[in-house]
């Protein structure tokens, strides 16, 4: 069996609908395929009414979780056990399907590779009557002390994992269940068990991961089947990277193209997969500020100024490297044939080299005036700009029928996104409510910036 390292993962809920019902316990068990690495275990208080069927089941009371941590509290922790890890638990969908909802209570996108132990004993064990947790503990003789209690059920699955590697042929199963969603044509080996025709041909952002469960690379597309399918028929440098080490994937639907677009951004940032490489930058140190000389004309510059400084002056944009920015002023310049002196990036006091091109209309050689010149400045810096001066929100198409996307700007910058119903009544109010917060930055920004000028009939609610 190669190596791998398995988070074995157990719940407690309020009830079974993830949107609905909270998290009361949660068991881990770090296995590395022969034996228990660790242990991790905590009651959660889920902030809401345990209903009496379930502490019948789970012996779990109100006031057991009253002074127990809530779930944000104990999220990072959850995040740090399972990062690296192929996901375990006995029915999957379940357990995984309410820590990613608790997550995106939080704005955070919970993901990982999984294993399903109902799927595995069906493959390795055939012809049993029952393959429900309860049911494989008896027949096998597994010891539990306490069944429904999170840490004892994760602990059980862990010794019916360790049965199930033991068999022969186990690791074929294994791999089949861990990388199931793609067919095997025109993907590398260690996908060869996945079937393309069950991933989703919507937009979204999908990861992929490598042999020991690490994301790699996060991409998104409006269409998430044909642009995975085109990675692994790709021949650059890019495309044999991905076939050599991508083992597995999972995607996340988004519906909206600016949320992908957004959540992309984010995620290479959180995650910094070594495939990616653009995206990558947390610091925005250089900026593009605006000011009037005493000619009246509006000049633009780049600055590496920091602190109190740099507040004074009035910044429109922000970027990692001084080339990006220097990059983009000069694209702007060309684009309403502005002054390369009076963008700051030709030297000197006569007229630029610009205007000698006939690419600059001469303000700089006193045949245009300051006035006409700056018609067309203000309209770049509008085309500039990356800090937002109002708030609102953007309203965008969801993940289904009846479904909006939701992307919120405040205080002049991406705030988060979220997802509302259409029966709902759309108060600006509501939609602020269903936004999870997310980090802005420049470029996150910019893509908002870029994504209205392309789409103009997109509808603004100001707030």
């Amino acid at each position: 069996m190669k190596a791998r390292k398995f988070a074995i993962v157990d719940i407690e809920t309020t009830g079974g609908r993830p949107a609905r019902d909270k998290v009361t316990e949660i068991g881990i068990v770090l296995h590395n395929g022969e034996k228990i690495l660790d242990t991790y275990s905590t009651l959660i208080n889920p902030e809401c009414y345990i209903p009496y069927g379930i502490t019948q089941l789970t012996g779990i009371t109100q006031e057991m979780v009253a002074d127990a941590p809530r779930f944000y509290e104990v999220a990072k922790d959850i995040v740090q056990w399972t990062e690296g890890a192929i996901f375990v638990a006995h029915n999957a969908r379940f357990d995984y399907g309410f820590l990613r909802e608790e997550f995106a209570r939080l704005g955070y996108t919970f993901s990982r590779r999984q294993l399903c132990t109902v799927r595995l004993s069906r493959k390795v064990f055939p012809g049993l009557p029952s393959y429900s947790l309860e049911n494989l503990i008896r027949h096998f003789g597994i010891e539990v002390n306490r069944r429904h209690r999170a840490l004892d059920d994760a602990l059980a699955t862990s010794r019916l994992l360790e049965m199930a590697l033991d068999r022969e042929g186990s690791e074929t199963s294994v791999d089949a269940i861990v990388n199931m969603g793609l067919q095997a044509t025109r993907l590398p080996g260690q996908l060869q068990s996945f079937r393309i025709d069950e991933l989703p041909e919507s937009c979204g952002v999908y990861y992929f991961y490598d042999a020991a469960g690490a994301v790699v690379y996060v991409g998104k597309s409006i269409n998430i089947r044909k642009r995975i399918t085109e990675h692994f028929a790709d021949q650059t440098e890019k495309g044999r990277r991905l076939q050599a080490q991508v083992a597995g994937l999972s995607c996340e639907p988004t519906g909206s193209e600016l949320v992908a677009l957004l959540l992309e951004s984010n995620e290479i940032k959180r995650l910094k997969p070594p495939i990616n490489r653009a995206q990558r930058e947390q610091r925005f140190p250089f900026a593009i500020h605006a000011f009037y000389d005493d000619k009246g004309i509006l000049n633009f510059d780049v600055t590496r100024q920091e602190g109190p400084a740099r507040d004074a002056l009035n910044i429109i944009s922000e970027y990692p490297t001084l080339s990006k920015a220097k990059g983009r002023l000069n694209t702007v310049l060309k684009e309403y044939e502005l002054c390369a002196r009076y963008c700051h990036l030709y030297p000197g006091q006569s007229a630029c080299f610009s205007y000698h091109l006939r690419q600059c209309r001469g303000v700089c050689a006193g045949q245009e005036t300051p006035e006409a010149y700056n018609e067309r400045a203000e309209e770049a810096r509008e085309r500039l700009r990356t800090v937002f001066d109002r708030d609102f929100l953007i309203l965008d198409v969801g993940r289904s029928p009846g479904e909006y996307a939701v992307v919120l700007v405040h205080d002049g910058n991406f705030s988060g996104f979220g997802y509302v119903s259409d029966e709902q009544a759309l108060s600006a109010e509501e939609m602020q409510e269903a936004v999870r917060p997310y980090p802005g930055n420049p470029e996150t920004n910019r893509i908002i910036q870029r994504f209205l000028s392309q789409q103009p009939a997109i509808r603004l609610i100001p707030l």
